[in-house]
């Protein structure tokens, strides 16, 4: 209780792990019910008005703006920002649960493109656990006091770690770079390394070096090949399994 009241109720961090436990359990119970009306079973089932079915990312959106904007105006402590918070976490745990129907444009909850929604929370979870522990973005939370009152020290080091995490991301390493804006070390890395080839980075600066596009390729490819297996299967784990794609028939000519 004391390490609760030192480190998050005093810096005034209640509504952001208020939000953050919402949005979890938001999207843990969506999936729950999704899965059970998937396989026909319990008591839920589809929502439909008019003959339109209506995605949870509807009310999902309704209370994450309800939610914000009742944050914005409570500020960090008291019961309305609290409130506030468990609104904002519920709309967004709803709405980036079906974060790939608003990327495509279509409805693909249930096939392999719907994982981008399980990877999208997965990546908002560790974000905003990150902040609440004491991260800070850019990676200004290691600066001594003295170092804090020097402007110049903050700004040099919100720019070159925004620059890092830049790097990364034009070199095609999207989560690296998200995660870099907060852990600098992270951008750093994701910096250095080479580029994926499909990546702009590639794309500009290996069109005349053929050793770095090859060693690129190799280099993805072995990632790809190791990691690709274990994250679709922890996806898969957390959201369910999508619908196997339709065997496609071969034309005879």
């Amino acid at each position: 209780m004391g390490w609760l009241e030192r480190n998050i109720i005093e810096p005034g961090k209640l509504p952001l792990l208020l939000a953050l436990v919402a949005f979890v359990l938001t999207f843990l119970i969506t999936r729950f019910i999704t899965r059970l009306i998937r396989a026909g079973k319990g008591p839920f089932g589809n929502v439909s008005s008019g003959g339109v079915h209506v995605h949870h990312v509807v009310p999902g959106v309704i209370l994450t703006i309800i939610g914000g904007f009742g944050a914005v105006a409570g500020g960090q402590h008291g019961f309305g920002s609290c409130l506030a918070a468990v609104l904002f976490g519920i709309g967004a745990g709803l709405v980036l649960d079906e974060f790939a129907l608003i990327l495509h444009l279509a409805d693909v909850y249930w096939t392999p493109d719907g994982r981008k929604s399980v990877e999208m929370v997965v990546l908002t979870a560790s974000l905003v656990g990150l902040l609440l522990i004491g991260f800070s973005p850019l990676g200004v939370n290691d600066l001594n006091d003295d170092q804090q009152q020097n402007r110049a020290v903050v700004l040099v080091n919100v720019l070159v770690n925004f620059a890092f995490a830049l790097i990364a991301l034009f070199k095609g390493k999207v989560r690296l770079a998200v995660l870099g804006v907060i852990v600098p070390l992270v951008a750093l890395v994701a910096a250095v390394r080479l580029a994926r080839p499909t990546s702009p980075w590639a794309k500009r600066f290996y069109r005349n070096r053929p050793r770095a596009r090859a060693k690129s390729g190799l280099r993805a490819y072995h990632h790809d090949r190791r990691w690709a297996g274990p994250r679709r299967a922890f996806q898969d784990w957390i959201g369910g399994a999508p619908d196997p794609e339709p065997a496609r028939s071969l034309e005879r000519r």
